[in-house]
């Protein structure tokens, strides 16, 4: 069995990594920080291929799909992924398209491309790791909140296909809330609330998603949020939300 990992070299995906392996399974890892990849290959029991690739390249998604369409890959996790705090009239517009490159466009050509193989042999897994921002619009974060709504109702429609389908392939999306990773470092801000430890989540979306199911949310107060945030008003969300963006950014100020 063989797992293949885009942006395993750290955060959720790193954690993916060792619990697969403790599974047994092989891994494919996909990431630009080689020295970080060689580390878990070192660590781990089982067989590890590294491919080294930036996949804000469009041409490198299709290079890694060449690369790997012949392992018989079992598991297909699209984890690579980065945001960035700021009001969207100041934000760095090429930085922009770089998240979208990586958070939609991999997303979109990886998923549609081994899907197609999955559907013809009628077996595989695909984890998209989105957020529990796919379900809302986040002012201050508002490309990245963008980029993971695209992704989570993409896993959403095409779960329900291939149930109509009677497929035996399995789509899910990971949609955590504040997570201990690299995600404020890169993206210039702070997290206002008590961040989940990678590896948990790491732990429940494997498992869930073993389990087929479609949204996985890890905490159970996140799963809370998102239940009661389809009762209020849209100007409401929006209100809360600005608001604890502002906090994540200020709270960056203060470190």
């Amino acid at each position: 069995m063989i797992a293949l990992i885009t942006g395993a070299s750290s955060g959720i995906g790193k954690n993916m990594a060792y619990y697969l392996a403790e599974l047994k399974y092989d891994l494919i890892l996909v990431a630009r920080n080689t020295k970080e990849m060689e580390k878990i290959k070192d660590e781990v029991k089982v067989n590890v291929k590294i491919i080294t690739l930036d996949l804000a390249q469009e041409e490198n998604v299709f290079k890694l799909y060449d690369l790997t369409k012949k392992d018989n890959i079992d598991i297909l996790i699209n984890n690579a992924g980065f945001g960035l705090f700021g009001e969207f009239v100041k934000t760095d517009l090429e930085r922009e398209l770089e998240m979208i490159n990586v958070n939609v466009k991999a997303y979109h050509i990886l998923t549609k491309l081994f899907l197609q193989d999955f559907v013809k042999r009628d077996s595989g897994y695909i984890l998209n790791v989105c957020s529990s921002a796919g379900f809302a619009a986040g002012p201050r974060l508002s490309t990245y909140y963008a980029t993971k709504n695209y992704v989570t109702k993409l896993t959403m429609a095409i779960n329900e296909e291939l149930r109509k389908s009677k497929s035996n392939v399995v789509i899910c999306a990971l949609c955590p809330g504040p997570v201990n990773t690299n995600f404020n470092k890169v993206a210039h801000g702070g997290f206002a609330l008590k961040e989940a430890s990678p590896k948990e989540v790491a732990r429940y979306a494997i498992d869930k998603m073993l389990q087929k199911k479609m949204i996985i949310v890890p905490k159970l107060s996140i799963k809370l949020s998102l239940f009661l945030s389809r009762l209020a008003p849209y100007r409401l969300q929006l209100m809360v939300l600005y608001y604890i963006q502002y906090r994540k950014t200020k709270n960056k100020e203060k470190d």
